[in-house]
């Protein structure tokens, strides 16, 4: 690990963000240059005491996981993102095999889309990034330990994930995650990851064991979804899933009809829900 050379790449990599590119407000009397330490902290979902250390030659060999967390809060290219693998002695990830580094002009449409819930995810259901209103809407899985972010091993084997949906359409969801899985599995004969997730779930789960047997194939497209809300009350939004087929992620976008009760819904939680999560947001900066 060349501690010196990562430092240096970090604090340049910083200072050439402004906060409008990660979608945060420029606020005012703003002295520091680019990003403030703690905002790459936050984006990272790590302690600022932690990303300081890095940025001053003295902090631990980072992890895989921060490295790519650090990568995406960064906007680093592919190649940027292999050189801060390389620099913390680390091998860069595969590029056949499905990453967690989400390309910077995604995550600026991310950023851009400030009246509709999106996140980007890949293509076996793990969240890699979400936009503030999917934050509301959903929760922050960044808020979370990386293995609970998947989608689909939440949906079958943490039952609160559910609460967000109308218990008469949790069945459907269930066997959408099961047929869309099956289309992964079988497209990644080579890829671990997907046949691990499959043979986790089969003995975790009875609902999704019976569900895999049945063999239904599908792959996650168009569709319309309706959300519980706990304050806002119920949405039907259209979601719109996206692929990038050179990474297999998808950006995941939900969207309310404008005229209907849905789109008002929709239109308080981007006041509500940000504000509820303002205060959640800040705390969380200094976690770990």
């Amino acid at each position: 690990m060349n501690r010196a050379e990562l430092a240096d790449f970090l604090r340049h990599a910083r200072t050439r963000l402004h906060p409008s590119d990660v979608g945060l407000p420029a606020g005012a009397r703003r002295r520091t240059v680019g990003l403030r330490r703690e905002e790459v902290a936050s984006l990272a979902g790590m302690s600022a005491d932690y990303y300081t250390r890095l940025e001053q030659s003295r902090g631990p060999r980072p992890s895989r996981q921060i490295l790519t967390a650090l990568a995406r809060a960064l906007r680093l290219t592919d190649d940027e993102r292999d050189h801060l693998f390389h620099l913390a002695g680390e091998v860069p990830p595969r590029h056949e095999v499905p990453s967690g580094h989400v390309r910077p002009g995604l995550l600026l449409v991310l950023d851009r889309l400030h009246d509709a819930p999106a996140a980007v995810v890949t293509d076996l259901g793990d969240v890699l990034a979400q936009n503030a209103l999917s934050k509301a809407l959903s929760g922050d899985a960044s808020a979370r330990p990386p293995r609970d972010r998947n989608l689909v091993r939440r949906y079958f084997l943490d039952p609160t994930t559910r609460e967000i949906f109308p218990p008469e359409d949790r069945e459907e969801h269930a066997r959408v995650h099961v047929a869309n899985l099956r289309a992964v599995a079988a497209s990644r004969p080579a890829d671990p990851a997907p046949a691990a997730l499959v043979a986790e779930l089969r003995a975790a789960s009875a609902e999704f064991a019976t569900l895999w047997g049945q063999h239904e194939v599908a792959v996650r497209r168009a569709t319309t979804k309706r959300f519980q809300h706990p304050v806002v009350g119920l949405l039907e939004l259209d979601c719109e899933v996206l692929l990038n087929d050179e990474n297999h992620h998808l950006l995941v976008l939900h969207t309310a009809r404008p005229g209907t009760e849905s789109h008002e819904r929709l239109r308080l939680l981007r006041v509500v829900g940000l504000q509820d999560m303002a205060p959640r947001a800040r705390q969380g900066a200094n976690e770990p």
